[in-house]
């Protein structure tokens, strides 16, 4: 026991950068922290949507008539509760209402989500109760046993008001908050729980909150199903903000709002100039370009963040500069951890490239029904001890003398060509900085082939040289990191949760249907 405290000691003095500032957390659950401004200030606007606002007030007298629906079916706190709906007012009322009953919600965005895939999450997280949209409820295959509610018929404001709700067992700080599903290895995705103590501690400290509260304006733009869709409603009404919810136009929303978080490839849509109104921007999810970086950085606070959904949303930060020396992901945000450790699980000095792994209040409960997978990805913590895990991001890293993390791309991102290791990121990076690229993605063919895709500015991807764009990367990168080809494309295929389709991309360069200075039509 003895020689187990010192070795714990000697590890935890090895520390210099790697953990984040201990800040106190308000609220051990995200909905009291909705309630306490719904009490405050009951007449506040607390989301907008095509022209329909609904009050904190209303919207959390119509999740208190909604929990009290679904404790009358039988949900209780530790459920899981399916939330298969479009963004819209009642998506809001849904995923309250879920909370207050003391369950955790299932989001997906039933637009886009295939039937099949629907099927295994409900059968994954075993649910029982389905909340919906009445013109979806035909969409949703329904397993027998099961409830399907149409949330906009149940909370109209013409039912009488309901008291405060209260749940027959206290909702706990390490209850589930949330079930998302991540794409996995085997093509089924891989549902991960995350806890209330998690998203409290990444929403309600700074730099997360983004300056957040009554009188912003925080921009709804991304798929329920993906986690940072979560940093923008759990964040805007957890502060008391007006959560401006998009229709089709993603531009419109964040023109009129105050804090806008997005994917880089989301955000590289919409033109920095026409959103004046614009004081905080967070992107997380993929690499960020330098240049779409330095734009926005020019007109507003903007974060370049990092963290896998089992990390909960993000867990490192920096606000950046449009003349720092690098473009970073910053250091661990509040009352969290990350180790760079080397292949022996050694921790890594600055400057020394090794694999990230994450710790403290980020880390998530773990995915469901996949033990195999929980002990591959999560292990003890040996640097926090006290029974705390750590997760392994497979996200790749190094300090730099100051203490800022620099992304290196992603360790499945490391690929053969030639006999050698190339970073794929690093390959994109490099064509992002030529004058006209706005995004880049690159893949490999085969054991002696790599293929770039690139976006210009210009609707037909105009302004960007496929040959000069070989050419800066052969003035950065060995021989063996220049793409065969690059296609140019008028906007890069995205993913629903907003990431660059990196397999819509491999389909299209596997089928031949660009040419080497191909241009396609953007990509919806």
């Amino acid at each position: 026991m003895e020689e187990h405290d010192v070795l714990h000691q000697e590890l935890a003095s090895a520390l210099r950068f790697e953990r984040g500032p201990a800040q106190p957390v308000p609220y051990a659950r995200i909905h009291q922290a909705f309630e306490h401004h719904a009490a405050a200030d009951p007449h506040a606007v607390a989301a907008e949507h095509q022209g329909t606002a609904i009050t904190y007030g209303e919207l959390n007298r119509r999740a208190n008539r909604l929990a009290a629906r679904l404790a009358a079916t039988g949900v209780r706190p530790g459920d899981n509760v399916g939330l298969f709906v479009r963004r819209s007012i009642p998506m809001l009322v849904g995923l309250l209402a879920t909370l207050k009953a003391g369950a955790a919600y299932v989001p997906q965005d039933i637009g886009v989500t295939p039937e099949e895939q629907l099927r295994h999450i409900i059968r994954t997280a075993r649910t029982k109760v389905i909340l919906t949209l009445a013109e979806l409820a035909d969409r949703i295959p329904v397993p027998e046993g099961h409830r399907l509610i149409a949330v906009d018929r149940e909370t109209g404001s013409h039912h009488r008001p309901a008291p405060d709700f209260v749940p027959a067992r206290a909702v706990a700080p390490d209850d589930g908050c949330y079930v998302l599903f991540t794409s996995g290895t085997t093509g089924r995705p891989n549902g991960v729980t995350v806890t209330h103590r998690n998203v409290c501690n990444i929403l309600l400290t700074e730099p997360g909150s983004l300056g957040m509260g009554p009188g912003t304006r925080v921009s709804q733009i991304l798929n329920i199903a993906f986690d940072m869709a979560a940093w923008e409603i759990l964040g805007a009404l957890g502060h008391g903000s007006t959560l401006v919810i998009r229709g089709k136009d993603i531009a419109e929303a964040v023109r009129t709002a105050d804090v806008v978080i997005a994917t880089p490839s989301v955000l590289s849509r919409v033109d920095p100039a026409g959103c004046t109104r614009v004081k905080a921007v967070a992107v997380a999810g993929e690499p960020c370009p330098r240049p779409l970086a330095d734009r926005w950085a020019g007109i507003c606070a903007f974060y370049n963040s990092c963290g896998p959904t089992e990390t909960t949303i993000v867990n490192t930060m920096e606000r950046h500069h449009p003349g720092k020396p690098l473009l970073t992901i910053g250091r661990p945000t509040p009352n969290n951890t990350v180790y760079v450790l080397d292949g022996r699980g050694r921790l890594c000095g600055p400057g020394e490239t090794g694999e990230m792994w994450a710790g403290g209040d980020c880390v998530s409960a773990g995915y469901l029904d996949n033990p195999a997978l929980n002990a591959e990805r999560y292990a003890p913590d040996p640097f926090l001890g006290g029974g705390r895990m750590m997760f392994r991001t497979r996200d790749l890293g190094r300090w730099t003398a100051d203490g800022e993390l620099e992304h290196l791309g992603r360790t499945d991102d490391q690929v053969k060509i030639r006999g050698f290791r190339v970073e794929l990121d690093a390959v994109s990076a490099v064509l992002e900085s030529v004058p006209g690229c706005v995004r880049a993605a690159t893949l490999k063919l085969d054991d002696r082939t790599l293929v770039s895709f690139v976006s210009g500015a210009g609707l037909s991807g105009a302004g960007v040289d496929p040959e000069a764009a070989r050419a800066a990367v052969a003035r950065a990168l060995p021989y063996y990191c220049v793409p065969d080809a690059v296609h140019s494309l008028g906007a890069l295929p995205l993913t629903g949760r907003g990431k660059i389709d990196k397999a819509a991309l491999l389909s299209l360069a596997l089928a031949g249907a660009v040419g080497a200075v191909g241009v396609v039509g953007a990509a919806s």
